[in-house]
């Protein structure tokens, strides 16, 4: 045998070693991305997420056109614009209310405090504050018509209106208890002697502006409680039926 032949070795087949079929390097069937036809800024700008989550363009659809004289419903209002009450003709009344029991209250304190429309002035009031038998008759003579021009005035313009309304019913208790002290017992009709009809109307009517309020047509008109009083307007009815009654017992 010649040396050629002892150095040509012949290479194992396949089945022989299984080892070399596992290790020969083998291509894969797509070499790069471009053999899928792919775009890799697509996925490059892809969300670590794994799934685009920017919202699709939304397309607006116009409301479909109406044909003239069709009624259309309006939409419900929300809670957050709840639709706006309708008053009617309630400021109007409350204004009214509010001229006539203020203007009378300013007209009987303009005859206490000046003597105007045969009125008895500072000294005829003082005289009757002193028959009642209350204290300092002079003082008391001129903080009650000064209240009471304060207090007509201000119901008039509908401004401080439950305060204000509370001193009509502070003063008229006042002067039922005083008719009362003049001549014991129950006289209601303004044609008795000491008939308190006159007082009592007033009264009441000052009590419903308290917890009515001074209606929109009035210089509170904007605010909140002018329109819709609640625990204020209890508050300041208790103030003037405490004042008149306090004013009689310790004044006195």
């Amino acid at each position: 045998m010649s040396d050629k032949a002892k150095d040509h070795v012949p290479e194992p087949e396949p089945y022989e070693n299984p080892t070399l079929e596992l290790n020969r390097p083998r291509s894969s069937m797509l070499e790069s991305d471009d053999d899928l036809d792919l775009d890799s800024a697509a996925f490059d700008s892809r969300p670590a997420g794994g799934f685009d989550s920017r919202p699709t363009e939304q397309i607006h659809r116009p409301d479909p056109p109406v044909a003239p004289g069709t009624y259309v419903e309006p939409e419900p209002a929300t809670a957050a614009q709840p639709p706006k009450a309708r008053r009617g003709t309630l400021d109007l009344g409350l204004l009214v209310l509010r001229l006539v029991v203020g203007g009378t209250m300013l007209a009987h304190g303009l005859q206490k405090l000046t003597g105007l429309w045969g009125g008895p002035g500072l000294d005829g009031f003082e005289s009757t504050v002193t028959d009642a038998g209350y204290q300092h008759p002079a003082l008391l003579a001129i903080l009650g018509s000064i209240g009471e021009v304060a207090a007509g005035g201000l119901l008039v313009l509908g401004l401080l209106t439950p305060l204000a309304a509370a001193a009509v019913v502070a003063i008229m208790i006042n002067a039922v208890l005083f008719k009362h002290h003049l001549e014991p017992g129950l006289q209601y009709f303004a044609t008795d002697e000491s008939g308190v009809e006159y007082e009592v109307l007033l009264g009441a009517a000052a009590v419903a502006i308290v917890l009515t309020g001074p209606g929109r047509i009035a210089v509170d008109g904007a605010r909140g409680w002018a329109t819709r009083p609640f625990i204020g307007s209890f508050v300041a009815l208790l103030l003037g039926v405490a004042g008149g009654v306090c004013l009689w017992l310790f004044v006195r």
